[in-house]
């Protein structure tokens, strides 16, 4: 109840900080086959200045895979214009309307949507970058993994990096093999079924092998096991297919922090991030 409230406090101000940091935001574009739904728009916040064309980041929000929206994460669009990035923050179907196959396929129809029109924006769309928390992580990862969608979608180019903030469900089939079957977990369920057959084929691990780009990883100190070790084997898998990957514990961070500590502009996840994007 107080991280909602904290939220909706952050919401209330938020044009009022936008308007002030010198960048535009475009709100509600439609992306996909249903333009008109709420789930397939996004938002894009860049710099006023659109005349070099500069690092695009996609942000896939959390949320269990069942709850959250793009206006939660105004300021995390508004601090990565302000240090000179253009951010997207995208909406997708949530469960239990969808599962986890036409998420995925929601959030590739952002990508390539980005793609074809983040130029107007002053989007380089040669230097896009994926980044999500918690579910978003795993989505962003799936999509980046599994080339399926992103064919699907009609996306052209290639994803130059991945965020991961304490990602979620990397492996699925491995956390619903272990995990105690309490509420979350039968939430879970509405995303990925009973079926351990389709546990293993949405779980972005299994995707590796596949993986071409570099990555940006952090988790936090006090998050949850799970997330902590497939944070750390991803890295380890990807560091020995000589994948560019860095990982960063953060300390004292539980998961919900892992995220809300970046609606400070000061915040060090930010530096990491760009650092990030100038180098690829």
């Amino acid at each position: 109840m107080k991280t909602r409230l904290l939220y909706m406090l952050l919401a209330f101000a938020g044009q009022i900080f936008t308007s002030a940091a010198q960048i535009k935001v475009a709100k509600d574009i439609g992306y996909g086959q249903e333009q008109s739904k709420v789930s397939n728009q996004l938002n894009v916040y860049y710099p006023a200045d659109t005349v070099a064309k500069k690092g695009v980041v996609i942000f896939i929000h959390g949320g269990s895979w069942s709850s959250g929206k793009k206006e939660t994460y105004w300021w995390l669009g508004r601090n990565l214009a302000r240090k000179g990035l253009v951010g997207v923050i995208i909406n997708y179907g949530l469960a239990p309307e969808q599962q986890y196959p036409q998420m995925a396929a929601d959030c590739a129809a952002a990508v390539t949507w980005v793609s074809q029109h983040i130029h107007n924006y002053g989007g380089n769309p040669e230097r896009i970058f994926l980044m999500g928390h918690s579910a978003g992580g795993h989505l962003a990862e799936f999509i980046n993994a599994d080339p399926e969608y992103l064919e699907a979608a009609g996306f052209k180019g290639k994803v130059k990096g991945v965020i991961l903030n304490d990602a979620f469900g990397l492996d699925m089939n491995e956390y619903l093999s272990k995990a105690e079957k309490d509420d979350n977990y039968h939430n879970f369920l509405r995303t990925f079924s009973d079926d351990p057959v389709v546990w293993t084929k949405a779980s972005p691990l299994n995707y590796v092998q596949q993986i071409e780009n570099p990555h940006l990883i952090f988790y936090g100190e006090k998050t949850y096991p799970a997330i902590q070790i497939q944070s750390e084997r991803i890295q380890k898998q990807l560091t020995a297919q000589q994948i560019p990957s860095s990982i960063y514990v953060i300390k004292g961070k539980k998961h919900v922090g892992m995220i809300s500590q970046m609606v400070f502009g000061s915040n060090q996840l930010y530096q990491k991030i760009l650092d990030f994007v100038a180098q690829y």
